[in-house]
C-alpha cells in the first residue's frame, strides 16, 4: 500500500472513531447535531470529545482540552465541519487556530448557513483541510439536522407495528401486542433518538400509553458502541377539543424518575375548563388554528420547531398517521410486520383513499431485517 493509501486508511479509521464518539449523546443534543472529534499527533490519539448537549462545549473543545499542548501540530478528525460563529459558545474554528492544529479532516460540511465556513477560516489561517470522507455516514448520523436545514420543518418518522394484512389494531381498538417484545425494544430506540413522540388523543383515550424509554435495543444505530444516557422524549398529543384525561399516564414520572414533559395541542375554541385541568396536570397547552376541523398540522410543526424540537416520532393512531401521510409530511418509516392476519381492523393509514394503484406512493427500502419472526423495515417515501 502506498503512502497515500495508508493515509486514507488512517483518516477513515480516526473519522469513524469520531462518528462513534458522537453517538454517545444520541437524543441529547437537539436542535444541535451529533458531533465527535479525535485529535491525533504522530499516529497517536492525544484527545477525544463529543458534543453532549445544546449549550455545552462542542466536540472539538473537549478534544483540545484533553490534548493540551499536544494539540500543536496535530490532526483533528471531526464528524461535522467546525462551526464558525458565535452562538451559545465561541467558534471552534478560532479555538483550533489558537491551539495550532495543523490539519483538519471533516466527514461532512455544515449545512447551517449561520455556522458554516469553519474550513475556509482554517484554510485561510494556514491549516490543511479536507472534507467528504465518510460523508454519507456523517449525514446519515445527523439526518434530522440536515433535513431541517433543507426543508425548514421537523423531521417526521412514522413508526408502526402491523399485521401481514396491514392492520395495526382490531376494530375494538385493541393493539396489544401486534409485534414481538424484540421489535418493541428496537422501537424504543427511536424514542431515545427523536426529541418528540407524537400521538393523537384517540391513542391516549384507548391505550393510555406511557410513551417513555425503558429498555431500548440500539441496533438502528450501528455506529453506536456505548449507549447514551436514557431519557424520555417530549410527549405531544394532538387533541382538537382537549379531551386528554388529566389522569393519563403520560403525565406521570418516567422510569428513571424524570418529570414528564407534555404538550397538548388543541384547536382554537376548545373548552376552557378542560384546558385549565390539563395545565394543572402539568401539560403545556397550546391553542392552534383548526384545519379541516382538526388541529393544523403545519401549525403544530411550526410550533415544535420554534421550541427547538426538530424531530418527531409519530406513533399514531391511524387517522393521524394518514393525515401526515396525505399531506406529504412523513419523511421516513419504521415498520414492524408481524406474521399475523387479523381480517377486519384498523388500517395502518386511514382517512384518505386513492382511486388507482398507479397513484400509490413508492418507498425506497433502506433496511430489511428479521427480528425473530417479525420483519423490520426502514424506508423513505420517493418523490
Amino acid at each position: 500500500m502506498g503512502e497515500g493509501g495508508l493515509l486514507r486508511e488512517l483518516d477513515e479509521r480516526f473519522l469513524r472513531r469520531a462518528l462513534q464518539l458522537a453517538e454517545r449523546a444520541r437524543g441529547h443534543t437537539h436542535p444541535n447535531p451529533l458531533v465527535g472529534a479525535v485529535l491525533v499527533r504522530e499516529g497517536r490519539v492525544v484527545g477525544e470529545g463529543y458534543h453532549p448537549r445544546a449549550g455545552e462545549a462542542h466536540a472539538e473543545v473537549y478534544a483540545l482540552r484533553q490534548a493540551g499542548e499536544e494539540a500543536q501540530g496535530a490532526t483533528l478528525y471531526v464528524s461535522l465541519e467546525p462551526c464558525n460563529h458565535f452562538g451559545r459558545t465561541p467558534p471552534c474554528s478560532l479555538a483550533l487556530l489558537q491551539a495550532g492544529v495543523a490539519r483538519v479532516v471533516a466527514a461532512a460540511r455544515d449545512p447551517n448557513p449561520l455556522a458554516q465556513g469553519g474550513l475556509e477560516r482554517l484554510r485561510a489561517g494556514g491549516v490543511e483541510v479536507e472534507a467528504g470522507l465518510l460523508e454519507a455516514e456523517a449525514q446519515g448520523q445527523n439526518e434530522v439536522f440536515f433535513h431541517v436545514q433543507q426543508k425548514g420543518r421537523p423531521f417526521v418518522l412514522l413508526k408502526a407495528a402491523l399485521t401481514l394484512d396491514g392492520k395495526v389494531a382490531a376494530l375494538s381498538g385493541d393493539a396489544r401486542y401486534v409485534s414481538s417484545e424484540e421489535s418493541r425494544r428496537v422501537a424504543q430506540a427511536y424514542r431515545q433518538w427523536l426529541p418528540v413522540v407524537m400521538v393523537g388523543v384517540g391513542t391516549v383515550l384507548k391505550d393510555d400509553p406511557w410513551l417513555t424509554v425503558r429498555e431500548p435495543d440500539f441496533r438502528p444505530f450501528p455506529l453506536m458502541l456505548e449507549p447514551p444516557p436514557l431519557r424520555d422524549p417530549v410527549k405531544v398529543v394532538l387533541d382538537t377539543e382537549g379531551r386528554t384525561p388529566p389522569t393519563a399516564r403520560i403525565f406521570q414520572k418516567g422510569p428513571r424518575g424524570e418529570p414528564a414533559r407534555v404538550y397538548v395541542l388543541v384547536g382554537k375554541g376548545a373548552p376552557k375548563d378542560r384546558l385549565r385541568a390539563l395545565e394543572e396536570a402539568g401539560a403545556r397547552v397550546v391553542e392552534l388554528p383548526r384545519e379541516g376541523g382538526r388541529v393544523s398540522l403545519d401549525g403544530a410543526l411550526h410550533l415544535l420547531l420554534e421550541e427547538g424540537l426538530d424531530g418527531i416520532l409519530l406513533e399514531g393512531g391511524p387517522r393521524l398517521a394518514g393525515a401526515f401521510w396525505e399531506r406529504g409530511l412523513v419523511d421516513k418509516l419504521a415498520l414492524f410486520v408481524a406474521p399475523k392476519v387479523l381480517g377486519e381492523g384498523r388500517g395502518f393509514l386511514e382517512g384518505f383513499a386513492l382511486e388507482r394503484m398507479a397513484e400509490a406512493k413508492r418507498l425506497r427500502l433502506v433496511r430489511k431485517e428479521w427480528l425473530g419472526e417479525d420483519l423490520w423495515l426502514e424506508a423513505y417515501p420517493e418523490g
